[in-house]
């Protein structure tokens, strides 16, 4: 029998090992606004590809796995929430840039911090709502520094509360299912889903662009790059850190994905040009929560 203290030094080594993960994945994202500002398809173009290339490239590493026609649905239920949210947060940075676009991401702890309570059927923990209220008032100074903005800006807002059930979802689905085989009928249903999503989100938000379109050329290059790397990778980062800590904590901490996607933005863009003190304030709310979460998170452990 395994010795009680061998035991908390796994788990702590576990623990410490996630966050590794964790942060890992949230670097990756930060690159996935850069890319949508540098692919000039239109966002359920760009959406749909994305889900496309990630399937093809996991279809050759992974296969077929074996998996219940139940599990399918609730897997690829999952995969259309995502493709959902990538539609609106690309949308989102067309409409506005992409320190904006990934900063609205940052409401996505508000939201968990209410529907992971209902959906799990458990008290909701006010800790956690005030962390995500941080954060909520640190988009509020955001909010208000630029009318120019604020299409986009609600974009985002609704874009992190398909996000957010997208994460509290995959926790409950992944379960009992290997990380390699949950991605892979993730992104297949996904595109799926998101094919049957388009018509009618192109009936409520028109295209400027023309959406039947083939890569080619650079979209095609950043396309492969973005499937590669920023999705395949880091949503198999995320199916394993959820295995280890809530879907609240590992949302939290995607609040530090635009201070990464902000300096790429403002040295690839020069956006900081177009951004003003309220920014700034709002930006170091975000990051105070998501520190506050981080240590939360240890202590409780």
């Amino acid at each position: 029998m395994q010795p009680e203290n061998d035991i908390v030094m796994e788990q702590q080594t576990n623990l410490r090992k996630a966050f590794v993960q964790l942060h890992l994945s949230v670097v990756l994202a930060g690159f996935t606004g850069l890319f949508g500002k540098l692919i000039t398809l239109n966002e359920a173009t760009l959406s749909w590809y994305r889900l496309f290339f990630t399937t093809v490239i996991l279809l050759v590493f992974t296969g077929l796995p074996k998996i219940s026609m139940k599990k399918f649905l609730q897997i690829a239920g999952n995969g259309t929430l995502l493709g959902l949210h990538w539609m609106l947060f690309y949308a989102s940075i067309k409409a506005s840039n992409v320190s904006i676009g990934v900063v609205c991401f940052a409401s996505i702890g508000f939201f968990t911090s209410i529907f992971e309570p209902l959906i799990f059927h458990r008290r909701i923990a006010w800790a956690e709502l005030l962390l995500a209220l941080i954060t909520i008032a640190g988009l509020v100074c955001i909010f208000s520094f630029d009318a120019r903005y604020r299409t986009g800006i609600i974009i985002g807002i609704i874009s992190a509360a398909t996000c957010s059930l997208y994460a509290i979802t995959n926790k409950k689905v992944s379960e009992g299912v290997k990380s390699r085989t949950m991605l892979v009928y993730q992104m297949a249903g996904g595109l799926i889903g998101v094919s049957i999503i388009i018509p009618f989100y192109l009936m409520i938000y028109p295209s400027s662009q023309p959406v039947l379109v083939i890569p080619e050329g650079a979209n095609l290059w950043w396309l492969l790059c973005l499937s590669l790397f920023c999705t395949a990778g880091l949503y198999l980062l995320q199916i394993i850190v959820l295995k280890q800590l809530s879907a609240f904590t590992v949302n939290l901490t995607y609040n530090l994905e635009p201070c990464y996607t902000i300096l790429i933005a403002f040295v690839a863009f020069g956006e900081a040009r177009e951004l003003n003190a309220s920014f700034y304030v709002g930006i170091s709310m975000v990051i105070l929560s998501v520190v506050l979460q981080s240590l939360r998170a240890l202590r409780k452990k």
